[in-house]
């Protein structure tokens, strides 16, 4: 490891469960690569996602979003694309979209769609699909006020989902955002994690939570105190 991640251990306990504030303090002051870095939070719950009432998966609008540009497309046609691109949406389109999305030009972090264009989406579902990018109903990206879906995901509405081995993790803020609003964005994703929990979970739910910066340490976070 470089010298700077040797120092930067050295401000933490590894054995250690801090409070969020405590964590998001120390995180904070140990992200000093040379670029903003990411701040991240992890979760692992315990639920076991293969089941269908221990899945869990939603989305959560961050206070302060998330500090990353998000590129928007959105699948209408007629109005609803009019209103697509008067939102911000970067790419708008219909055939045409699907047609570049099947040549493998992917060059959006959301896709949003309306219903009556679902049909047409299915195209693609085994391309969006692996990469998290199918419009859903349950996450707000199948809809027809595609005016309010464009403005929340280049807000930083975030999306998450747990992984197979019980772990949800967000990027939620950027270092450079004051210690108020990396610690309210933490909590507010992690009171959204604790609301979505499946009717399927059985024991404790959350089992640890951790909070990290992408060249930085990762700090415990006490859950019971959550």
């Amino acid at each position: 490891m470089g010298k700077r991640i040797v120092n930067a251990y050295k401000t933490v306990n590894k054995d250690q469960a801090y409070g969020l504030k405590e964590a998001v303090k120390i995180v904070k002051e140990n992200a000093t690569a040379k670029f903003d870095e990411t701040i991240d939070v992890a979760i692992n719950l315990g639920v076991d996602p293969k089941y269908a009432d221990q899945m869990v998966r939603g989305v959560c609008s961050l206070p302060h979003g998330n500090g990353k540009t998000i590129r928007v497309a959105v699948l209408a046609q007629g109005e609803k694309a009019d209103e697509a691109k008067a939102a911000g949406a970067d790419i708008v389109g219909a055939e045409n979209l699907i047609d570049s999305i099947l040549s493998g030009k992917i060059d959006f972090d959301r896709c949003i769609a309306t219903p009556d264009m679902m049909g047409l989406a299915g195209k693609v579902a085994r391309v969006l699909g692996p990469k998290g990018l199918m419009p859903n109903p349950k996450l707000g990206t199948v809809t027809m006020d595609v005016t309010n879906a464009v403005k929340k995901a280049k807000a930083g509405e975030v999306q998450y989902r747990v992984e197979k081995n019980g772990i949800v993790h967000a990027g939620i803020a950027k270092a450079s955002f004051s210690e108020d609003q990396i610690y309210d964005n933490a909590k507010t994703f992690i009171d959204a994690i604790i609301k979505a929990k499946p009717a399927g979970a059985k024991g404790t739910y959350l089992k640890k939570i951790s909070l990290s910066s992408t060249m930085g340490v990762g700090v415990k976070v006490d859950s019971t105190a959550l």
